[in-house]
């Protein structure tokens, strides 16, 4: 017992003290280095004889909004703490290390015994303890897209609100997107020739998803998409102007963000939300629903080891996105979905608002179907390193150099095709009409020249340049693409092609490795027109209500490329303005 008081007092006198258990260092500032999520990180470190001072991040390229918690917190905790034994900020994982290893070789160069900063474990905390209780109009469950969009919805509306996300930083899905959003725009669509109608629109979606989808759900989201586009776009989000077609999205009516992934949507909804005072509780999970006399009223939350309840006069938000990251649950409804698999996911898409909407028996409606890409990266299943900038100009070819498939296809039929080829391994080809130059960047803000770098992908001046890199036959490789430019002359594909763009003609030429990755589960609880949960018994839960990809009954079998985006902005907003109407 006397030894363990013994090395309390040290830990603490240490805490206290700023002296990392009797670390020393050489006085000064001294610079490390290390690489981050796309580019280097550089930091500056000040220490004294016995103590880390200061530590200023100098150089820090990475997404922005997706990393600016890694850049901020880790500096902080080492300052704070006097330690290198430091948690990654979930969802920045390779930005985190890069400054913690930047700020370790700086302490290398400072004498610093880095073996023994990184076993001084404390418990680090990032907030103050939660009150016993809080009291809203309404809560909302999750800090993604869905989530924000009903948060800013609801307080114009006129209610009080409180977001809380289980995440360090808000986001989800939507920070990692491609951020399509499919929408009827006359005004950007008719001076690229492109006909198009909010009718046309339901058609492709209803019978995209193999009429399984709820009709009304379906016209509630391609009918209210313009509209919501002009609501993003009000609270500043801003969207380039060409008009192109989403990855299985069937047709050109895809608007692309002008910031990089779906940065521009959170910033947005961040900033009316900061600025308006609404609460955010972030690190924060939902436990359990509050019910009382057959009501929601609230939800029951831990952060930090301490519980706490949050109270809704008016309603709950479920906003919690799918469980393409739970390979458990996702097994239980799709057994063909093994382990393997990986998913464009954020980690901890686990499927929660699934668990907490059982408990208070809620119907879910089509949880088999299980949404997967033919792009996804062969490493980590993301959608990040894609040399394809448009499908209209891209084509896929398989190990042995020839094409399989019709790459304006459902999803569900390219991801089908690529699970039947070598390896279910393709290369995305793309030539100078992609990129006209090398520092142009795909949907992740990452660089052509940056990806060739890397060995995320590869160039040749020629066709059959580009196929040695690959291991692929050149004059397969020149054959299928002289039989694809032939297509394009024709106008008619021995595949079904439907949408061309340019010849693949110029260059330099470009390519670039994917797999099937698990991308979206399109099951969910059910919804009513209202976005009010129904229970097993086909009736409205009161108090209880859900937008976005916890929801299912919308996309049916197939869900349309850029038709999430659109999903979770019209269905948030319409939950926002729904819940405000309570009593």
């Amino acid at each position: 017992m006397r030894n363990k008081q013994i090395i309390l007092v040290l830990l603490v006198s240490a805490l206290v003290s700023g002296n990392s258990f009797g670390a020393s260092y050489k006085k000064g500032t001294y610079i490390g280095s290390a690489g981050g999520y796309k580019s280097k990180i550089k930091v500056e470190v000040a220490v004294s004889n016995d103590k880390i001072e200061d530590i200023k991040v100098v150089e820090f390229n990475d997404t922005p909004v997706l990393t600016d918690l890694a850049k901020k917190r880790i500096p902080e905790d080492i300052v704070k703490y006097q330690t290198l034994a430091i948690d990654s900020v979930a969802g920045a994982t390779s930005s985190s290390r890069g400054v913690l290893s930047a700020v370790t070789n700086a302490l290398k160069s400072a004498g610093a015994d880095v073996s023994e900063l990184r076993k001084n474990k404390v418990e680090i905390k990032h907030f103050e303890e939660l009150k016993p209780s809080y009291s809203s109009e309404v809560i909302i469950i999750g800090g993604g897209g869905a989530g924000l969009a009903a948060a800013v919805s609801a307080h114009e509306s006129g209610s009080k609100v409180i977001v809380i996300d289980k995440m360090p930083q808000l986001g989800g899905n939507t920070l990692i997107s491609g951020a399509a959003f499919n929408a009827v725009n006359p005004d950007k669509q008719k001076p690229q020739n492109i006909e198009d109608s909010a009718d046309l629109f339901f058609k492709h979606t209803y019978e995209g998803g193999d009429k399984e989808g709820n009709s009304d759900l379906v016209k509630i989201l391609t009918h209210n998409a313009s509209s919501t586009i002009q609501w993003l776009e009000g609270h500043g989000v801003e969207f380039q102007e060409k008009i192109v077609t989403a990855l299985g999205a069937l047709h050109p009516r895809t608007h692309k963000p002008i910031k990089p992934v779906g940065t521009g949507y959170i910033e947005a909804f961040k900033t009316y939300l900061d600025k308006n005072g609404v609460d955010i509780f972030t690190e924060t999970e939902a436990l359990e629903l509050i019910e009382k006399d057959g009501r929601v009223i609230g939800v029951k939350v831990q952060r930090e080891g301490v519980n706490s309840t949050f109270m809704a006069s008016k309603g709950v938000i479920l906003a919690t996105g799918g469980f393409a990251g739970n390979v458990e649950v996702r097994q239980q409804y799709n057994k063909n979905l093994t382990e393997d698999i990986p998913t464009t996911n954020h980690p901890k898409a686990t499927g929660d608002g699934i668990k907490l909407a059982e408990k208070v028996e809620a119907n879910f409606i089509g949880m088999e179907h299980i949404q997967l890409l033919p792009i996804g990266d062969p490493f980590s299943g993301s959608l990040s390193g894609n040399v394809e900038r448009q499908i209209d100009n891209t084509i896929f070819v398989n190990k042995e150099g020839k094409r399989f498939v019709a790459e304006d296809e459902r999803r569900d039929v390219m991801t089908n095709a690529l699970f039947q080829q070598t390896d279910s391994t393709m290369w995305l080809v793309v030539d100078r009409n992609s990129y006209e130059n090398e520092n142009q960047q795909n949907f992740f803000n990452e660089s052509i020249a940056e990806l060739v770098a890397k060995g995320r992908a590869f160039k040749g001046e020629t066709i059959e340049e580009l196929a040695a890199k690959i291991n692929v036959d050149p004059s397969v490789l020149k054959n299928t693409i002289a039989e694809y430019n032939e297509g394009i002359e024709k106008g008619q594909d021995k595949f079904g092609r439907k949408k061309y763009g340019s010849k693949i003609d110029k260059a330099p030429f470009y390519a670039g490795a994917r797999v099937p990755t698990v991308h979206h589960t399109m099951g969910g609880v059910q919804i009513n027109s209202k976005t009010q949960v129904i229970d097993k018994n086909g009736k409205v839960i009161p108090g209880l209500y859900a937008a976005g990809e916890v929801t299912g009954g919308i996309h049916g079998t197939n869900r349309l490329g850029g038709n999430a985006l659109t999903d979770i902005n019209v269905f948030g907003r319409l939950a926002g303005q729904e819940v405000s109407k309570e009593k």
